[in-house]
């Protein structure tokens, strides 16, 4: 299977993806966050790392199998009731996440 994981933080999808014994035959993944993919690339070296979403084209993936990822949440939390940007703060990175859906057509 042909996974690309948006927003793939320490790579809990490689995980869950393991634990459910579903066999992985190409993993890329997207992130920023440089301690959440040294993390990854410790526990997972075989996955291709691409940085930002926001850059991506996602129309080389066209045909994987799985589209995998949470966008960011924090605009769209209730404890931020004052300040909360919906999806014109940090969680707009959702509508990257649609791109993909709409770029990549998985299966």
């Amino acid at each position: 299977m042909n996974v690309l994981s948006l927003f793939d933080g320490i790579s809990c999808g490689m995980v869950a993806l393991e634990r459910a014994g579903i066999a992985i035959d190409r993993y890329v993944a997207y992130e920023i966050d440089h301690n959440a993919i040294k993390i990854s690339m410790k526990n997972y070296p075989q996955i291709e790392h691409c940085g930002d979403v926001t850059t991506a084209d996602f129309t080389q993936y066209a045909g994987f199998d799985l589209l995998i990822g949470g966008s960011p949440c924090q605009s769209l939390s209730i404890v931020q009731s004052k300040t909360r940007q919906h999806l014109d703060g940090k969680s707009k990175l959702f509508f990257q996440f649609v791109r993909a859906l709409e770029e990549v057509k998985p299966r």
